[in-house]
């Protein structure tokens, strides 16, 4: 199976690196954590601009860097696609121009087949001081991957760019996970970014990898739980999209085997993959079945995590885990009051009520 492979310990700075980690060949992995952790430097080392004394980096097999076998390929051997914060476009070049600079041979199929997944034709005889902050981005990861890269790295992309700017953006970052068929590492601060870009996250913390897995394993653990306010919790999943009832409207989209909610209606194909998010202050704990209620997601669940926040003032708020599958967890934020007058301990069986469901605005692919 084909599989990126990063691996190296090193003193850089004043950060003790030890990374050591295997990722998807395909789909977005977004790197994370806090403002000097070490992500850059990561991505950094698979490109050849961070020079290692030992380690092994590898993609699909082949060896860009292995200290015991002495191979280190330069970085321009590495076909590595590079996207910085800033476009950094030549400015006396055209788009066209610009497109073209590094792409190691003609390929007018493959030139017109990223031009149009990224809506640059109209753009192709600009300079880039006629282009927006978003158009300049979408020329750059145009460039990178026109050098028909075995890998494409992006760090923060959008960091540069005024909100509307990244709105304009990020439909077309949606676009490469699923129709570019090669690994893209993209390093971020923006957990909405992650949300709707990354199938795969790695969370980094002075120079070491903390967890990494699947966006939704890793957004239930404790290792986001820095990043989340008791407020802002939130449950990911990627559901199947199972049946459609026209007459109301309304998705039933399968978070697991037996596990089911229904959303307002996805205008996809049924078994279409979609990103659900669940805020944790939607959802309500029930000892017992509620009947005739007009919410209309009402789940089994276990509690298997209970915890307790301080807000001032003697206010408290409890972050309750419900398994709802195996490898499938929801989160609950409720008051300490409603904690003591459930008397909820871990173990216990509940129903969970969901009062709302957010639909993520990303790309949705009949297999992921």
């Amino acid at each position: 199976m084909n599989k990126l492979k990063i691996e190296f310990r090193q003193n850089l700075g004043n950060t003790a690196f030890d990374i050591n980690v295997e990722l998807p060949a395909q789909g977005i992995t977004a790197i994370f954590g806090r403002s000097g952790a070490g992500k850059t430097t990561l991505i950094n080392a698979v490109a050849g601009l961070t020079q290692l004394d030992s380690g092994r980096i590898e993609i699909n097999h082949r060896i860009l860097f292995c200290q015991q076998a002495g191979i280190n390929i330069p970085t321009r051997q590495r076909r590595i696609g590079y996207v910085f914060q800033e476009s950094r476009l030549f400015p006396h070049y055209r788009v066209k121009g610009n497109l073209l600079y590094g792409a190691p041979e003609s390929d007018n199929d493959y030139f017109n087949q990223i031009v149009d997944l990224l809506e640059l034709r109209m753009l192709l005889d600009r300079f880039p001081i006629e282009l927006s902050g978003g158009e300049k981005q979408r020329v750059a990861i145009g460039r990178a991957l026109l050098t028909k890269p075995d890998i494409l790295l992006m760090d923060e992309p959008l960091a540069s760019l005024d909100l509307p700017r990244k709105r304009e953006v990020l439909p077309f970052l949606e676009h490469l996970a699923n129709n570019v068929n090669i690994p893209i590492l993209y390093v971020t601060h923006s957990l909405n970014e992650i949300i709707r870009l990354a199938d795969h996250i790695v969370v980094v913390d002075q120079g070491k990898v903390v967890t990494t897995g699947s966006i939704e394993q890793v957004w239930a653990s404790n290792a986001m739980r820095p990043w989340q306010s008791f407020a802002g919790q939130s449950s990911l999943f990627e559901a199947k999209l199972i049946e459609q009832i026209e007459e109301y409207a309304l998705s039933g989209l399968e978070l697991a085997e037996g596990v089911m909610l229904w959303v307002q209606k996805v205008e996809e194909q049924l078994q279409s993959n979609v990103r659900l998010q669940v805020r944790a202050n939607d959802v309500s704990i029930n000892l017992d079945k509620p009947e005739r209620s007009s919410i209309r997601n009402v789940l089994p669940a276990e509690i298997v995590e209970l915890q307790t926040q301080s807000h001032g003032s003697h206010r408290q708020s409890v972050s309750v885990k419900l398994k709802l599958a195996p490898d499938c967890y929801l989160w609950a934020t409720i008051t300490a009051w409603a904690r003591e007058d459930l008397g909820l301990e871990i173990g216990m069986k509940v129903y969970a009520q969901i009062k709302g469901v957010s639909v993520t605005q990303r790309d949705i692919a009949l297999s992921h």
